[in-house]
């Protein structure tokens, strides 16, 4: 009986099991929020985009190249690159992003930029229009266009 008596209480959490539950809570919402600003920054190009909202996942052996690294290979993808290029930045999502930047800076119109994609894994890029879905595993399994 002392057993069915302790099953029917209501469990508690300490105060600071509370507190990081809240802060868990926030840092969540506050992420969602960030990505639903990136959203519509990268449908607009308005503003610079950035990678914060993308933490790492070691688990998944992501790491991103610095902003300078990144800009710099952005910098060598657009060399040259006009209306006519077709570029696919294969799992760079930090590299695509500066990629997205430089062209923003240029002023050029839609028309007269390269065509840029995404080939990434993780799905959380999705915000951008340019992603497709690309696993190492199945490097060949790309859209027919």
């Amino acid at each position: 009986m002392a057993d069915d008596q302790e099953d029917d209480e209501s469990l508690v959490l300490s105060g600071s099991t509370l507190d990081a539950l809240k802060e868990f809570y926030a840092d969540r919402d506050a992420r969602q929020k960030q990505f639903e600003d990136l959203k519509d920054a990268a449908a607009d190009n308005a503003a610079p985009l950035t990678m914060e909202a993308f933490a790492e996942d070691w688990n998944e052996s992501q790491f991103w190249y610095s902003d300078e690294t990144a800009t710099a290979l952005a910098e060598e993808l657009l060399e040259g690159a006009g209306r006519e290029t077709c570029i696919a930045v294969v799992s760079a999502p930090s590299v695509f992003v500066q990629v997205k930047n430089l062209l923003a800076k240029r002023g050029k119109s839609e028309d007269e930029r390269p065509k840029v994609y995404l080939l990434e894994f993780d799905k959380r890029f999705e915000v951008f229009p340019e992603f497709v879905f690309y696993d190492l595993n199945e490097p060949l399994k790309l859209p027919r266009e």
